[in-house]
């Protein structure tokens, strides 16, 4: 990652906790272009268009947009919400899963309490036959985040998995720790803004990171998602595990919901399990600003929408 685009990401995580802009966020809605990532402000809406995907082969992901509530009385609201969905799933035949963040369950407020919130829906899911995947956000959460996974597969709720970061220094003990506990897990490169004392800064080095986990994980025969747009890592994976001899069955490939869908549908066709991430909910303004910052062609692709609008 060269110094320019690092500047311009660190400018826009910046706005992430930008108070003036998430209330004009919130003022105009989706119109900002945010109706590309995000899959609708309510269950329904979202539902309409995950049912469209798995009818393209999709699996999908559903996660109900929100983060670092200040009360408990909103995680209880965010819980229930999750039940409702795994519900609601259930009944209309989804053929996907669920993901949650910690703080969304009050993480910043209580271990203990977001532990009970995320174990009733880990329990429902269950009931279900469904997987609950707990993402995983910046870095003060993630020792929290992994002893959550690993104290609800000692409940016996196996049907839960965490995201690993690869941009992290320490993801590379961490997957393999969860790979001996036979630990589904989500790849990833990392989205949020960290030091680079923890943190790898520069892109190659993020990359080179993610391969050598996404091989680890490949090689131990544990189920793993793949979760990247960048084709030349999903042309990778494709040949290590072909000359490797590991079946598709072995892992999947994960992307956003608005990003890249002709590779996506492509890859489906081609005989992969392809799960796309849906997004729904009023509190999508974070989630929108990471999306943003992820790639310089998303910003243009708002500000050509908004221009569409004058």
């Amino acid at each position: 990652m060269d110094i320019g685009t690092r500047l311009f990401r660190s400018v826009i995580l910046g706005l992430a906790g930008n108070a003036a802009a998430a209330a004009l966020s919130r003022k105009y809605g989706l119109k900002l272009g945010a109706s590309r990532f995000v899959a609708g402000q309510t269950r329904d809406e979202a539902l309409t268009k995950v049912l469209e995907l798995n009818e393209r082969k999709l699996l999908v992901t559903m996660d109900h947009l929100g983060e670092g509530v200040r009360t408990d009385h909103e995680a209880d609201r965010y819980c229930q919400e999750y039940v409702a969905l795994i519900e609601a799933m259930a009944n209309q035949c989804v053929q996907g899963n669920v993901s949650l963040k910690p703080t969304q369950m009050g993480l910043a407020l209580s271990d203990q309490r977001a532990y009970d919130r995320i174990r009733h829906i880990a329990a429902a899911a269950a009931d279900r036959s469904m997987f609950v995947r707990l993402d995983m956000e910046d870095s003060p959460y993630t020792d929290r985040t992994l002893h959550i996974v690993k104290k609800l597969h000692a409940d016996g709720l196996t049907n839960t998995g965490p995201v690993i970061q690869a941009y992290l220094r320490r993801s590379e003990h961490d997957v393999r720790t969860l790979t001996s506990a036979a630990i589904n897990v989500r790849l990833v490169k990392g989205a949020y803004k960290e030091p680079a004392s923890i943190a790898y800064p520069k892109r190659v080095d993020v990359d080179s990171n993610f391969k050598r986990l996404i091989r680890t994980r490949l090689d131990s025969g544990v189920y793993t998602a793949v979760a990247t747009h960048d084709e030349a890592i999903i042309d990778w994976v494709r040949t290590f595990a072909s000359r490797k001899g590991i079946p598709s069955s072995a892992f999947e490939f994960q992307m956003l919901y608005g990003i890249r869908t002709p590779m996506q549908l492509r890859l489906a066709e081609q005989g992969y399990t392809v799960r796309s991430y849906v997004p729904y909910g009023t509190m999508w303004y974070p989630y929108f600003i990471r999306r943003l910052a992820e790639r310089p062609a998303n910003v243009g692709f708002v500000v050509r929408s908004l221009l569409k609008r004058h």
